[in-house]
């Protein structure tokens, strides 16, 4: 069987353009992880979509992981509360010879952005993509030589959280395009059976905590 998903483009085109949500209470940091870890990026990976069905990396190699967190402008910047990993965003910058639409030299994806289940609903997710969201502004700064940010896009679907779409918009993206495709029916993989569920222990989860 087949179900229809529908994917909203969503854009930035200014650094005022961001509407920062602010920092919630407790110990929460939010560092950038420095050296490429396929390993630590396929748990996040795991970890916060396993229930909203990321399935796209879940074949990748270890050299094809590696090859993308080691592609120049490209950044993953980590939520830890009390010293574990909350969420995180990965950003990765668009060159014009990509060929993907997405870029002229001056384009900043926001690839990836969510919570493990465990910590949604607290106001994290809002201040985790303020605080990517500025970094996609900034990126240039932190790689010599490349073209400043111009724009900020990322995507949602209808099979990423409930809240997605609103915290975008409530950080100031706009919609920009619209698709709607058919794919096959599967189950969200989770990070491990039953990973999201609370009531069972400690839980793992993508977009718009």
């Amino acid at each position: 069987m087949s179900i229809t998903v529908t994917t909203w483009y969503l854009e930035q085109t200014s650094p005022e353009d961001l509407r920062p949500s602010p920092a919630p209470g407790g110990d929460l940091r939010i560092e950038r992880a420095g050296v490429p870890s396929p390993e630590f990026s396929r748990f996040l990976y795991t970890a916060v979509g396993g229930d909203l069905h990321w399935v796209d990396r879940l074949g990748l190699t270890y050299a094809q992981w590696r090859e993308i967190l080691e592609r120049p402008g490209t950044e993953t910047w980590v939520a830890y509360e009390q010293g574990t990993p909350a969420g995180y965003v990965e950003l990765r910058a668009h060159d014009a010879e990509d060929g993907d639409g997405v870029g002229d030299g001056g384009a900043v994806e926001i690839v990836y952005f969510g919570l493990l289940p465990a910590f949604r609903g607290r106001g994290i997710g809002g201040h985790l993509l303020s605080y990517g969201t500025a970094r996609a502004w900034d990126l240039a700064g932190r790689w010599p030589g490349r073209t400043p940010t111009k724009r900020v896009v990322l995507n949602t679907c209808s099979l990423d959280g409930e809240h997605a779409m609103d915290n975008y918009l409530r950080r100031g993206f706009r919609l920009y395009d619209t698709q709607t495709a058919e794919r096959p029916e599967t189950e969200a993989p989770g990070a491990w059976p039953g990973a999201g569920d609370r009531s069972g222990g400690p839980a793992a989860s993508r977009a718009g905590a």
